[in-house]
């Protein structure tokens, strides 16, 4: 298997005005974040609207991005359920397609010293073959789990090679796991980039995260694996008031979308229901905000 590592785009799930999956315009977007230079795509993330989609959809997702990817950057398959079980079919299903890795977020509830957090990703390490993500997200999940348990888990269940932090602060979390764990897993932020600069210089082996201009973070990537920390810090530094923008609780997938809209990568920036729409002032806002930076409305315009 490839090792990840660099700008992995969490995909957004494109839907028609019917709230149906577009599959011809999910093929467009992969398209558009592969022009932007992604290394790697993470789909069926909880800002792809994979609690709102059926089995069978997460499986034509996947099914659709892997075979449009067509082994060009790795693909990481999101295959989160309460039920270990399901989670460990759907993560079979991600191999049987295709996928580099699964990312997985603990069941709802469970307890970071709880035997049933061990318990649940040992099943679905048992069942596939492919190396797990272990996914740190405590808002949606409402399991917390400190450095010391997130370094037991890549410890102790071989597969359990990669870790997704989107628990706040990042940067320091980074440093505590690396400090704890043995293994030294490779870690991703996440939170749309907010602290892509500080997780890098922490020891983070890349991001993954929707941010809408993927080339702005492959680019500050770039630059910081060659030495360029002042060229890294310039770019960081002039977006970061768009990827605060574009981060805001409860309305951010919106603005995401509307971006991704914008930019012609999709052509609808419709989020299923139950979903947010943006108000006439936060579009406007957000177009002030995109007019101002220069921001570039076609892929490829390469940070």
């Amino acid at each position: 298997m490839p090792e990840l590592k660099g700008v992995f785009n969490i995909t957004a799930t494109p839907f028609a005005d019917d709230g149906k999956i577009d599959e011809a315009d999910l093929r467009r977007l992969v398209e558009f974040q592969l022009k932007c230079g992604a290394h790697g795509l993470t789909i069926l993330g909880i800002m792809g609207e994979a609690h709102k989609l059926s089995e069978s959809e997460r499986q034509r997702v996947t099914e659709v991005v892997v075979e449009q990817v067509n082994g060009r950057v790795p693909v990481v398959v999101g295959t989160s359920h309460p039920g270990a079980d399901v989670a460990a079919a759907l993560s079979r299903h991600a191999e049987k397609a295709g996928a580099a890795a699964v990312m997985v977020a603990p069941s709802f509830g469970l307890q970071s010293w709880s035997p049933g957090l061990m318990d649940y990703y040992r099943r679905v390490a048992d069942r596939t073959g492919l190396p797990i993500v272990v996914q740190d997200e405590p808002v949606n999940t409402g399991v917390l789990m400190p450095a010391a348990t997130l370094a037991r888990i890549c410890d102790e269940i071989p597969s359990a090679t990669y870790i997704k932090l989107e628990e706040m602060p990042t940067p320091p979390k980074i440093s505590q796991i690396l400090k704890l764990s043995s293994r030294k897993p490779a870690i991703f932020g996440g939170w749309g980039g907010i602290f892509f600069l500080e997780e890098l210089r922490r020891g983070a082996a890349g991001t993954m995260t929707g941010f809408a201009f993927t080339e702005v973070l492959v680019g500050i990537y770039e630059r910081f694996i060659k030495g360029d920390l002042r060229g890294a810090k310039d770019l960081f530094y002039r977006y970061v008031p768009l990827i605060r923008f574009e981060n805001q609780p409860g309305i951010g997938l919106a603005i995401r979308k509307e971006i991704l809209k914008w930019r012609g990568a999709m052509a609808s920036a419709v989020v299923r229901a139950p979903g947010p729409r943006l108000d006439p002032e936060t579009r406007q806002e957000l177009f002030e905000m995109l007019e101002y930076l220069g921001a570039p409305q076609a892929a490829g315009a390469r940070a």
